[in-house]
């Protein structure tokens, strides 16, 4: 049996709470690949900071030296907004058993996915540890020991809290990005 955390997201930008979520990821036994899928657009938003090609692009440097992970260009690939339920029927024809990945701010709105009853009836949920959310007995609990919000981290960027492997890159993009935007 093939059996695969899906990690999705906006990764905009990708910062150390990224690393360690696919970090505790890597320690549990019964996984046997780590997929981090990017969004091309959320589907609960309207527009991302940076193109998705270049989160694509940062994620695999990130990523790089970690067994067992794998960088998917699906969503990028689409070009358009897709749901979490798309991607798990994609994955279906591959692997056995899906676990999505979701942070615990995400738990409050998780009905609202699109054809979310269809969803929790084939994956299970692994949910990281945030903002000392309560997360539900029916969902696995990773716990996470960084606490970072990409959003407050576009507008004040601390550059120890983005990977090493490209944190520069990162700095530089959203420093000017910000510039662009004042």
């Amino acid at each position: 049996m093939k059996t695969i955390a899906l990690y999705g997201g906006s990764f905009d930008p990708p910062h150390i709470a990224h690393v360690a979520i696919v970090t505790a990821l890597s320690n549990l036994d019964f996984l046997d690949k780590i997929i981090v899928m990017p969004t091309y657009l959320n589907p609960f938003k309207e527009r991302f900071t940076t193109p998705a090609e270049l989160r694509l692009e940062w994620l695999k440097k990130i990523f790089s030296d970690f067994k067992n992970v794998v960088i998917s260009a699906y969503e990028v690939d689409k070009k358009r907004k897709v749901p979490t339920i798309e991607s798990v029927n994609h994955l279906l024809k591959e692997y056995d058993k899906i676990y999505v990945v979701i942070g615990a701010d995400n738990l409050a709105s998780l009905h609202k996915w699109e054809r979310y009853n269809e969803l929790k009836n084939k994956v299970n949920f692994i949910v990281a540890t945030r903002d000392n959310i309560e997360i539900p007995k029916d969902f696995i609990q990773l716990k996470i020991d960084e606490d970072i919000s990409s959003s407050e981290l576009r507008e004040n960027l601390e550059i120890t809290k983005l990977p090493k492997q490209c944190a520069d890159e990162i700095a530089h993009y959203y420093k000017e990005h910000n510039a662009k935007k004042n």
